[in-house]
């Protein structure tokens, strides 16, 4: 059973990662719109999406699922500070969660010696 619910989270993860990450590189308007909301430069975007679309690339070997799963937390938590500087409290503790299904494939390989 929780080797299905680790795989599930892993799956709902690595799709949010994929997306959110090409949206940065490729500076989505409404990307660029959001972090100068925050004060942030558009500079930063492109780090930042490559980090993301790295950690979903990287959690979907065995091998590599926990730097990847690290790399989406960290970038998942990025966004969730940024939506907090926007002043939308409330959207930045839901965006907390992705960070937190992150944690699932790290437990579940931590837990069982295998990062399946």
């Amino acid at each position: 059973m929780m080797k299905y619910l680790s795989l599930a989270s892993l799956a709902i993860v690595v799709l949010l990662s994929l997306l959110a990450g090409g949206a940065k590189i490729m500076s989505m308007p409404q990307e660029v719109q959001f972090f100068a909301a925050a004060g942030i430069d558009a500079m930063w975007l492109l780090p930042l999406g490559i980090l993301q679309a790295f950690g979903g690339l990287l959690a979907v070997f065995g091998r590599s699922r926990v730097a990847g799963s690290i790399c989406m937390a960290l970038g998942f938590l990025v966004s969730a500070i940024t939506i907090y500087l926007t002043g939308n409290l409330p959207f930045a503790l839901f965006s907390l969660l992705p960070v937190l299904l992150c944690g699932v494939p790290i437990w579940y390989s931590r837990k069982t010696g295998r990062a399946e």
